[in-house]
């Protein structure tokens, strides 16, 4: 494979075995001949940012390189939400496995289904602790959102 672009996924999951649920994704992507996966964050919980009560989220950052275009990495990222048995019946409700593209290397894409880099990343504890362990220099300043986030003594797998 010969990967152009480096990119940072953000994953998460509150609904049955967090833990494996987040793992299905790194080994999913890794097994992917377009995807190759460098590095993964440390595990955080968090509690969940709008839509109705739930339970909190295990959350991590995924640094891959692919070949990809941002409108196919988005369809192996949804495939593998599929895998997971993702339901999307309420906005910002409880799931599985939600898989987020942060950033497509330097690229900035605004289309129907898909901006990058993800809008709110910099608002988001969430997103903000695990992309700070692999790529701690991607923000200029310290940025406010980190409340409410924290980081547990288990670690995913690099396949």
């Amino acid at each position: 494979m010969s990967a152009s672009a480096r990119c940072f996924l953000g994953i998460g999951s509150n609904i049955g075995d967090r833990l494996a649920n987040l793992q299905l994704s790194i080994d999913e992507l890794a097994g992917d001949s377009h995807i190759r996966v460098i590095a993964v964050s440390s595990v955080y919980e968090t509690a969940p940012v709008g839509g109705p009560k739930q339970d909190d989220f295990l959350n991590a950052v995924i640094e891959i390189t692919t070949d990809y275009t941002p409108g196919e990495l988005l369809g192996v990222v949804n495939g593998v939400e599929e895998q997971a048995h993702r339901v999307r019946d309420v906005h910002w409700g409880p799931r599985t496995l939600d898989i987020d593209i942060l950033t497509y290397g330097t690229q900035v894409v605004h289309a129907p289904n898909l901006d990058i880099p993800h809008p709110r990343m910099k608002e988001r504890g969430f997103v903000l602790a695990p992309m700070h362990d692999l790529a701690p220099d991607m923000f200029e300043k310290p940025l406010a959102g980190w409340e409410g986030v924290r980081r547990i003594p288990i670690a995913l797998r690099l396949p």
